[in-house]
């Protein structure tokens, strides 16, 4: 383990505030990533980010373990593609990145729109449905239709496939699918994009422990302070206003487009 020095402790400060964002909104990759470049080669600094971040992910989902029972048959069908899609994704790091990499601004400002079209659209739905009983306290809300499913499931892999490429902006990209397959709010629809960012980074995982990408002097302590900051990020978004919520990921989307956009 390297000397406590400011390096580190600058990298485990930006690990928490990493956990905290990713379990708010996601693209947390946008604080390690760029951190850990100072100190080592991109694909190094790629996969310790990973590392470092899946336990702050898994804290997340604790945090959030009341909203996430309320929707676990989507989260039932979700996770497979999400574990086969992250796998894809990590074993794609040693071939051809740059193609892939010319695309991220383009998802993830696509996603950011999404999240702002889908309020008006899901209004607008639900004016024109039929009156229904509302539903009980806690009871799961109704979920989308069967071919919609099918095109959420295919969605989600390639989505997996991207976050176990690199990862930043999944939670932006999972969120602008989540809010038209009848989850629930969005603070039910941040606990199934946690847990599912959790799948992918696992699996991501494997891939690079096995290819030996991930500085593990840098990963144990930034993986520790991202576990404080997921549980922390869970507790503090549930406790404020769902717009505000809204607010900060359809802000963070666009910040991270225009980000990936200045790099290119």
């Amino acid at each position: 383990m390297p000397p406590l020095d400011w390096t580190l402790a600058a990298l485990c400060g930006s690990a928490f505030f990493a956990g905290a964002l990713n379990s708010i909104a996601g693209g947390g990759t946008l604080l390690t990533f760029p951190a850990l470049t100072a100190v080592m080669s991109p694909a190094l600094a790629n996969a310790t980010s990973t590392v470092a971040l899946m336990p702050g992910s898994l804290a997340g989902s604790f945090g959030y373990r009341t909203e996430l029972r309320a929707s676990w048959r989507f989260v039932a069908r979700m996770i497979v593609p999400s574990l086969v899609g992250g796998l894809v994704g990590a074993y794609l790091v040693g071939r051809n990145q740059q193609a892939f990499a010319d695309l991220v601004p383009w998802l993830i400002l696509t996603a950011a729109v999404l999240f702002v079209v889908q309020g008006p659209i899901s209004r607008r739905l639900k004016a024109r449905a039929p009156v229904a009983p509302p539903p009980l306290p806690g009871a799961a809300p109704a979920e989308a239709g069967p071919g919609a499913q099918a095109a959420a499931i295919g969605f989600q892999f390639l989505v997996a496939v991207y976050g176990g490429y690199f990862g930043a902006g999944i939670g932006i990209l999972m969120l602008s699918t989540l809010g038209f397959m009848g989850v629930g709010d969005i603070h039910r629809m941040n606990a199934v994009k946690t847990f599912l960012a959790t799948g992918i980074n696992a699996a991501a995982v494997v891939v690079f422990v096995r290819d030996g990408l991930v500085a593990w002097e840098y990963a144990w302590p930034m993986a520790v302070t991202a576990i404080l900051g997921g549980y922390a990020g869970a507790r503090v978004a549930l406790r404020l206003p769902a717009a505000y919520v809204r607010y900060a990921v359809i802000a963070i989307g666009f910040g991270l487009s225009a980000y990936y956009f200045a790099r290119r």
